[in-house]
């Protein structure tokens, strides 16, 4: 019951949320000029938008692959429909519990514990948190903005530090003063003490350098995808973007995700890319225009892939039986 409302609460704090973004996103909008502006959409460019959020969520899937090979092998066709699986139920569920969806997913599908499994997806999004950072920051030297935009990066440079040292403890916590008592103390609960281990399963990844790196190179290659295809939107709208704004925006809107919101970001996402785009100049119009587009496209694809991969794999559980092998020095249950 405590978890029931705990949930309800935080869903409720997000479409609050949403709601305030959304009066906040049309307040002084000219919406006629938004609609006209979205009525003249090239399509040749917003397929090549589309190819872009495509090629992102390809190489999110062998980054995801790559984090989860030193515990289980599993093979990408099957481990992209997981993703995307999971991608389809944060489009539609508050508060990111898609990342739960998908590793129960793969967990019950694979024979891998769910917990390790989570511990995959935490270090994803540590490691893809970072690199959005770094992207934002770069792109604010660059453009030299200022004002609101430059306090959000700050913000996330915040965060993204805050989550690499809560990796870090996390990691080291066996070996911190006082550990022996504590796991004494839980000792009381198995079940508390099972999960937790599993999940450091998971979590130690992070602690392999190679494993590490190419989860950042392939993090970078799907932010640039997505940046791309934040140009090709701007293109088939006619506002003329240079790739250091696409790439702002691309980093502004997607750090803005990570606020509770309602279902599929709505409202966060929109005010973001608006603001952003303010202070390169564009009315508030335009902005809107090109931030609802981007955020369409993305949901678009991710959701149709997401149902496509939940029609070929079915919800009730399957375990399969595959050829993935478990390493020694990262053994799942």
């Amino acid at each position: 019951m405590r978890r029931l409302t705990t949930g309800i609460a935080r869903s409720g704090i997000g479409l609050v949320i949403s709601v305030v973004c959304v009066y906040l996103v049309l307040r002084g909008v000219d919406l006629g000029h938004t609609a006209q502006v979205l009525g003249g959409a090239n399509p040749v460019w917003l397929l090549l938008g589309v190819a872009g959020v495509a090629a992102d969520l390809a190489f999110r899937a062998l980054r995801w692959q790559g984090l989860i090979a030193p515990i289980h092998a599993v093979p990408l066709r099957r481990l992209s429909a997981y993703m995307l699986v999971g991608y389809l139920a944060n489009n539609v569920l508050p508060a990111r519990l898609g990342e739960l969806v998908r590793s129960h997913y793969l967990g019950d599908r694979e024979g891998i514990s769910r917990s390790a499994t989570l511990g995959t997806v935490v270090v994803e999004r540590v490691v893809d948190t970072v690199v959005l950072v770094a992207i934002g920051a770069a792109s604010i030297l660059i453009l030299n903005v200022r004002g609101v935009v430059v306090s959000a990066i700050l913000v996330g440079v915040a965060l993204a530090g805050l989550l690499c040292v809560a990796l870090a403890v996390a990691l080291a916590a066996h070996r911190l003063p006082g550990a022996g008592r504590v796991a004494e103390y839980l000792s009381r609960w198995p079940r508390i003490v099972y999960v937790a281990t599993r999940l450091r399963d998971g979590l130690r990844v992070a602690a392999l350098p190679k494993t590490i790196a190419v989860a950042a190179i392939l993090s970078v290659a799907a932010w640039s995808c997505t940046v791309l295809a934040v140009l090709a939107v701007g293109q088939a709208l006619g506002i003329q973007l240079t790739v250091g704004e696409a790439a702002l925006l691309a980093a502004g809107t997607n750090l803005a995700t990570a606020i509770p919101s309602g279902p599929g970001y709505l409202g966060t996402f929109e005010y973001a890319g608006q603001t952003i785009a303010a202070a390169f100049g564009f009315a508030a119009a335009e902005g809107l225009a090109l931030a609802l587009l981007v955020h369409v496209l993305t949901l678009a694809v991710s959701s149709a892939g997401g149902v496509v991969a939940l029609i070929r794999l079915g919800w009730g559980r399957r375990p399969v039986r595959t050829e993935a092998f478990p390493t020694d020095s990262l053994a799942p249950e």
